[in-house]
């Protein structure tokens, strides 16, 4: 799987992992970070979510990094906000009034560029990504954000009965990636509504993971 894939998707509208509301599980679980009014939430593999307007919304500033440029113009079209657009390295910065999103390669960006960081949401990117890719994806989150907080959504489910993505993300390998550095708590796991795409049964997996 390459960056062709996503662009691809986006370019033929294949968009069924889009939200048409902000994430339910952000609004019941996003507390536990403890965050004050202001803090500043970085969105890896952000696409165009409505979880941005709903933080922006709550107080928070945002940051994201999204590999298709459609997404982040869509994004800016629906929270009505024109985006200053420059280049910082291999990548372009859209950016307005608390919201800062970076286009292109997530492996491109750096702590330089992306700036201080209080938490992480992860909806939507250790379970897009395949495992050779999510076994560098874990380190470079965590070195571009300083091991910042992270809320981080995901589905565990029978791999062999379908591809990813979504991929199954198993409780061992959350542990496996992340344990060294941070306190785990598995604060919600709940089955999915009629199954993963209607068809496999999954769970769907809230962890908090906080600093050691």
């Amino acid at each position: 799987m390459d960056a062709s894939f996503w662009r691809q998707r986006w370019e033929n509208n294949e968009i069924a992992f889009h939200q048409s509301e902000a994430n339910p599980l952000l609004a019941k679980h996003f507390k536990e970070l403890s965050l004050a009014k202001g803090s500043r939430i970085f969105l890896p593999l952000c696409g165009k979510t409505l979880d941005i307007g709903w933080l922006l919304s709550n107080g928070y500033r945002v940051a994201g990094a999204e590999l298709s440029e459609i997404a982040v113009q869509q994004l800016f079209m629906d929270l009505v906000v024109e985006p200053k657009i420059s280049v910082v390295g291999h990548m372009h910065h859209y950016s307005a009034e608390n919201i800062d999103i970076f286009v292109g390669d997530i492996f491109n960006v750096t702590g330089e560029m992306l700036g201080p960081v209080d938490a992480i949401y992860d909806r939507a990117a250790l379970v897009a990504l395949p495992e050779e890719m999510r076994n560098r994806y874990a380190p470079h989150l965590m070195e571009i954000t300083g091991k910042a907080p992270q809320l981080l959504i995901c589905y565990e489910y029978d791999q062999s009965l379908t591809d990813g993505p979504p991929f199954s993300i198993s409780d061992a390998e959350v542990r496996r990636q992340y344990d060294r550095d941070y306190e785990l708590s598995l604060i919600e796991s709940a089955d999915v509504s009629g199954g993963l795409r209607g068809k496999f049964p999954a769970k769907e997996k809230v962890w908090l993971l906080q600093r050691k």
